[in-house]
């Protein structure tokens, strides 16, 4: 069974982010070990200032926790027209480059407007390239969140649960398969 964390993406507390990050979770359950993240949880405090050449322990420890995974789901909010600003101070203090190298990713975007954070994802998706993840090609965007996202059912329209669902469902099969290519290269 596949190892996948999930990372909410943003460190505002109540987030809808961690609504879907929770979700996901739930759905994810039996068909991999997930484990939860959120960057609430992200020792911010720690690295005020720039500290990028001597992390504090804090940091490495929440980093070697989130890096203990197979494949990885980021939960992405829009803010602003983005993504927070702490998703990116959470990438720069990953270890480089051989955090994300090659491994499995899979996205979710959601946003109270109408594109469901398209912008932000495509942004993170560009990092992701960077650090040469293997980015998984189904993602979700999840439009007006706070009208058509429950945190027990998940979306109102069946059509896009079908959609969200198949992304859940299929991205640790993703991850397996992958892995067992790689190992054999």
């Amino acid at each position: 069974m596949a190892k996948i964390n999930i990372l909410s993406g943003t460190d505002r507390p109540g987030s809808n982010a961690l609504k879907v990050s929770k979700y996901s979770a739930r759905m994810m359950a039996d068909r991999a070990d997930v484990k939860l993240f959120s960057l609430e949880d992200f020792p911010l405090i720690d690295v005020v200032g720039g500290v990028y050449g001597n992390k504090p322990d804090s940091v490495v420890s929440f980093n070697e926790k989130f890096l203990d995974a197979d494949g990885f789901l980021f939960v992405i909010p829009e803010y602003n027209g983005g993504f927070p600003g702490i998703l990116k101070l959470f990438v720069d203090y990953l270890p480089f480059p051989e955090a994300l190298n090659k491994v499995p990713v899979s996205v979710i975007g959601e946003a109270d407007g109408s594109f469901g954070a398209l912008r932000p994802v495509e942004q993170f998706e560009q990092i992701l390239m960077y650090k040469k993840a293997i980015i998984y090609p189904e993602r979700m965007f999840i439009q007006n969140v706070n009208n058509t996202f429950d945190e027990e059912k998940g979306l109102e329209s069946e059509k896009l649960q079908k959609l969200f669902e198949k992304q859940l469902n299929c991205f640790p099969d993703f991850v397996e398969r992958l892995e067992y290519n790689l190992v054999d290269a």
